[in-house]
C-alpha cells in the first residue's frame, strides 16, 4: 500500500476508535448512507447488544504451540476468517473508494466482496487487486443486464458470486430520507451504466406504493436456479435469518448462506444476525458455508460467531470507517485489529485452531 503505518491516526487501538472519526470527516449525506440503518434503527442497535450478551468460558493450560487462524473457504486458503462485506458507494467517504479497499485487502490477503453498487467498475477493481474478489449481484429487473454482470465478472475473475436476497426493494431508511441523501458529482454505480430505466408510471396517493410497481419483477427462487447454472462459479445466497429459506438454498444448489439482516437496513425489528445463526447453521448442516455478518466490531465476536456455525464472518460498516478516516491503510488496520484479537479470543478460550472453537467456547446461559 502507498500509506505507511505511521498514516494512522493517533489513538486508535480498537475498530470502534474509528466510528467517531470517521463521522468527523464525512459529509452529512455520508453519514445518513453509511451509518444510517431501517426505520428505528432496532435491528441495527439488536445487531451490536446481541454479541454483548454472549459470554465466552475461559480454558487454561492449553497447547498453543502450533496456534493458527487459517481456513480454508470455497478453495481459498485465508490467514484469518474475516472478509469484506459488499459496501456500495465508497466513494461517498474517500476518494479512491473501493480501489482502496481492495489494495488493502489484497496487502492483508482477505477477500473482498465487490458491491453491484460500488462507485468503481468491477474491471477496474480486479485489475488493482491481488488477491480474491467475489462479486455481490443485486438481481436487476433487466435479466439480460443481469445475465451481463455475471459474465463480466467471470471475464473479470472473480472467483464466486454472492446475490443478495433480502432487498428487493430499499428498507423505509428515515435517516437518509430526512438528510434527503443523494449521489453527489463524481459517485455513481459504476458497474450498472447502460441499465434500462425501470418503466412504470409515478403512483398517485391513492395507488399502491409498491405492489402495483417494480416489485413485480423481484427476483424468486426461479432466478437463483437460473443464476446457479450460468455462474460457473459458487454462489451464495446473502440475507438468511430463516432456516426454512437456508434449506431451500441448499435445495435449489447455492454453494453457501450470509446469515445477515443487510446490516439493519431493511427490515427493522427483524432479529440480530447472531441470534439468526444457530438455527441456520443447523439448517445447513454442512452441505454449504455460512458466513455471517451484522454487528461484529471485535475478535472476541467474530469468535462467537464461529462457535454458532459460522465459518467465517464479513465486515462492513468497520471497514468503511477506517477506509474513511485513513483510506486503505486504514482499512487494512481494522482487519489487523479484528485479527489480533481474535487471536488473544482463541488462547483465553483454549482454541489452538478455528476447527478447535465451537459452543464449548460459550459460557452457558441460564437454564441451558
Amino acid at each position: 500500500m502507498s500509506s505507511s503505518r505511521s498514516d494512522l491516526p493517533a489513538g486508535v487501538v480498537t475498530v470502534p476508535d474509528y466510528e467517531p472519526l470517521a463521522r468527523a470527516v464525512m459529509t452529512e449525506n455520508a453519514w445518513a448512507y453509511i451509518s444510517g440503518g431501517g426505520a428505528d434503527e432496532l435491528t441495527m442497535r439488536w445487531n451490536r447488544e446481541a454479541f454483548d450478551r454472549i459470554r465466552l468460558a475461559g480454558r487454561v493450560l492449553a497447547d498453543l504451540s502450533a496456534a493458527h487462524t487459517r481456513i480454508t473457504l470455497l478453495g481459498h486458503e485465508l490467514d484469518y476468517p474475516i472478509l469484506l462485506a459488499p459496501t456500495a458507494y465508497q466513494r461517498l467517504v474517500h476518494p479512491d473508494g473501493e480501489l482502496a479497499t481492495v489494495e488493502a485487502a489484497s496487502a492483508m490477503k482477505a477477500i473482498t466482496v465487490v458491491s453491484t453498487e460500488a462507485s468503481v467498475s468491477l474491471e477496474d477493481l480486479a485489475a488493482r487487486a491481488t488477491g480474491p474478489l467475489w462479486f455481490q449481484l443485486y438481481v436487476q429487473h433487466d435479466r439480460g443486464f443481469t445475465r451481463e454482470l455475471v459474465n463480466r465478472a467471470k471475464g473479470a475473475g472473480y472467483r464466486a458470486l454472492v446475490v443478495t436476497v433480502d432487498a428487493p426493494i430499499n428498507g423505509v431508511r428515515d435517516r437518509e430520507r430526512r438528510a434527503g441523501f443523494h449521489l453527489p458529482a463524481g459517485v455513481e454505480r459504476a458497474n450498472l451504466r447502460g441499465l434500462p430505466p425501470i418503466d412504470e408510471p409515478v403512483p398517485s396517493m391513492l395507488d399502491s406504493p409498491l405492489f402495483g410497481g417494480s416489485i413485480r419483477q423481484a427476483a424468486t427462487w426461479r432466478d437463483i436456479e437460473w443464476l446457479i447454472s450460468i455462474a460457473e462459479m459458487p454462489v451464495l445466497l446473502k440475507g438468511i435469518l430463516n432456516p426454512d429459506d437456508a434449506r431451500m438454498a441448499m435445495k435449489v444448489g447455492a454453494a453457501g448462506v450470509v446469515v445477515s439482516n443487510h446490516g439493519g437496513r431493511t427490515l427493522d425489528t427483524w432479529p440480530a444476525s447472531i441470534d439468526a445463526l444457530p438455527a441456520v447453521a443447523e439448517a445447513v448442516d454442512g452441505r454449504g458455508v455460512v458466513l455471517m455478518d451484522g454487528g461484529i466490531r471485535r475478535g472476541t465476536d467474530v469468535l462467537k460467531a464461529l462457535a454458532l456455525g459460522a465459518n467465517a464472518v464479513l465486515i462492513g460498516r468497520p471497514y468503511v470507517y477506517g477506509l474513511a478516516v485513513a483510506g486503505a491503510m486504514g482499512v487494512a488496520h481494522v482487519l489487523h485489529l479484528l485479527r489480533a484479537e481474535l487471536e488473544v479470543a482463541m488462547a483465553l478460550t483454549g482454541c489452538a485452531t478455528v476447527a478447535d472453537i465451537d459452543r464449548r467456547a460459550l459460557y452457558p446461559s441460564a437454564g441451558s
